[in-house]
């Protein structure tokens, strides 16, 4: 299938750049690499947010005695922290920040499909932020209801001490943000699809494009779901209506003017959303970690198109699986079983994934950069969030299970800590292009090694208190008495937190000294092949003089009889041997 070259006259306007001003060029920027920039500091700052509410919540559940948090300020913190995280972090900056920056790079374009919309995107999250910054000032505090805001506690003002005025702004910051993310969406793929350069069919196009194609596809089919779902709550707290909202139900001795709701709705509608989430969060970080493997490997990338395939498995299977959230819910046991199967099921592509990652590993010429190490990390802590998940997945098991820190210590690993690495990764991988500069390597290690030890010492251990039976949003664990033989895990726990907190500030400084005074970037550092490689670093506006061809697949490293190891896309196939490992023609669908 080749690709629609017309469309990029659209953009004959950056052949003829002219001077722009202050504000046209850094903040209302019609440019996808400023735009991209804009987010990413935007959620690099919600991280730090999302952070040090962990660093607060850590800081009570290691010594619960000092009570330096009231149960419902831990509640709210514990809510916002996942809010923040999940949100406003992870899902914006591997779509946002990586997919408006790499997208035109990686395909020869001069610049998105519609840069107006995709300015607009990036307008309407900032509101979004605000909105849901503004919740932690109002009266009652932020929303305390958990990141998944389970209705009625949600859907009723009076239902607990975080269901006032910063449960309403939540849902409408939430809503905002979905909004801005299905503008995002609907560039990725118009752009994807209709602006590829010469030559780069399909078949030729980097993982890494791959995940955040598919992710946006996830996102325009389950964001909506989520959208109606906000909408209904939000009528159900301000208007009287009664979706989610039982009849019968007593709020302090009263009862609620409310009739005809099914609070499980709201669980199923969340739930069809979430579980497509899971995996918005973690196909482009399998991406990012594919590339970045293949490159310090100095090896075409194992398994092309089973790895594209596994994606779109996993893609399609997401909406097949959100009901294993809710098995303590009531569910027939047969329908339980369905979702059992369906969740073993996903395991398989993952697992194609995992193997092919190896093997790309084994035997490779492999250069230990920052970036590398971080993507080595991230399959291990796939690996170990995924075999915890095979236990989840068992409606049996998850009886017991549901609702403890085993859970806790599943998702953190799987969705959270995985898709953070593959974050560190990208950003230590294409921070060249980003700033034209060179990260401070020798730092970055010492931030692997802590951020690595930190995470396994801060979540390992919360699979035993899992086990023992500990719930995960418990204010104190002193409440219970069986709980006390685990207090000594939970003050460890605390202290691995502290660790990979600090650790964070050493990439802070890193990012930021280097994108103010590191070493000048070449532009290819790392011998790379896919196309972003073979403009400036930073590449000017417009991206390339010229819109390049391509001729090859970006996997072409160390083939037999050439010059060097890798070999570009747009080196011409006729120029170079034959690659011996079948990748030459990259897949010419």
């Amino acid at each position: 299938m080749e690709t629609a070259t017309g469309a990029a006259a659209v953009h004959g306007v950056h052949e003829a750049h002219h001077p722009e001003s202050f504000i046209r060029q850094y903040v209302f920027s019609l440019d996808h690499k400023m735009i991209g920039k804009q987010y990413y500091f935007v959620t690099l700052f919600m991280a730090m947010v999302g952070g040090a509410l962990a660093m607060l919540m850590r800081s009570h559940l290691g010594w619960p005695e000092k009570g330096i948090l009231d149960p419902g300020t831990y509640l709210a913190a514990a809510t916002m922290h996942g809010t923040v995280m999940i949100f406003f972090f992870l899902t914006t900056i591997l779509t946002g920040a990586f997919g408006n920056f790499l997208i035109p790079l990686m395909i020869g374009a001069p610049d998105m499909a519609f840069p107006f919309l995709n300015m607009l995107s990036f307008w309407t999250f900032v509101p979004s932020v605000l909105i849901l910054l503004a919740s932690f000032f109002v009266p009652g505090g932020p929303a305390g209801n958990g990141w998944t805001s389970y209705a009625p506690l949600s859907a009723l003002p009076g239902a607990s001490p975080g269901s006032g005025l910063g449960q309403t702004l939540w849902l409408v910051a939430i809503l905002i943000l979905m909004t801005s993310s299905l503008f995002g969406s609907l560039n990725f793929l118009t752009t994807i699809i209709n602006m590829r350069a010469p030559g780069l069919s399909l078949g030729r196009l980097p993982l890494t494009l791959w995940g955040i194609f598919i992710t946006a596809i996830l996102a325009l089919l389950s964001f909506p779901v989520l959208m109606a779902a906000l909408v209904m709550l939000l009528l159900d707290r301000t208007a009287g209506t009664s979706f989610f909202v039982p009849a019968g139900l007593q709020i302090a001795g009263k009862i609620v003017p409310h009739q005809g709701g099914e609070a499980l709705l709201w669980q199923h509608l969340f739930w069809f959303f979430g579980h497509p989430e899971v995996y918005i969060l973690i196909l482009g970080p399998m991406g990012i970690v594919s590339d970045v493997i293949s490159t310090f490997s100095r090896k075409p990338i194992f398994g092309y198109t089973a790895m594209v395939l596994s994606m779109a498995s996993i893609g399609f299977l997401s909406f097949l699986v959100w009901g294993h959230h809710m098995f303590v819910s009531g569910m027939n046991p047969i329908l339980g079983a369905t979702f059992t199967i369906s969740t073993m099921i996903i395991a398989i592509p993952s697992a194609i994934k995992t193997f092919n990652w190896l093997t790309t590993l084994w035997q490779g010429q492999i250069r230990f950069t920052t970036a590398l190490l971080y993507a080595v990390a991230f399959v291990s802590l796939f690996v170990t969030g995924g075999l915890s998940g095979i236990f989840l997945a068992a409606s049996p098991v998850d009886l017991y299970f549901h609702d403890t820190y085993f859970v806790v210590a599943h998702f953190h690993f799987v969705m959270a800590a995985a898709a953070l690495f593959a974050i560190f990764a990208g950003t230590y991988y294409w921070f060249p292009k980003l700033f034209g500069r060179m990260m401070n390597e020798p730092l970055g290690r010492i931030h692997f090694v802590l951020t690595f030890l930190g995470i396994y010492g801060t979540f390992f251990p919360m699979h035993f208190l899992g086990t023992h039976g500990m719930s995960r949003r418990l204010y104190t664990p002193s409440t219970y008495p069986f709980l006390a033989s685990v207090q000594p895990l939970d003050v460890f726990i605390s202290l691995s937190a502290f660790v990979l907190g600090a650790a964070q500030l050493i990439f802070i400084y890193n990012f930021f000294y280097s994108a103010l005074r590191g070493p000048k970037a070449e532009r290819n550092p790392w011998h790379a092949n896919s196309l972003e490689w073979t403009a400036d670093s930073p590449p000017p506006h417009g991206n390339w003089p010229e819109t390049p061809v391509v001729y090859r697949w970006p996997y072409d490293y160390s083939v037999p009889g050439a010059a060097e190891d890798y070999l570009p896309q747009t080196v011409p196939v006729a120029l170079t041997p034959q690659a011996a490992h079948g990748g030459g023609e990259g897949g010419s669908a």
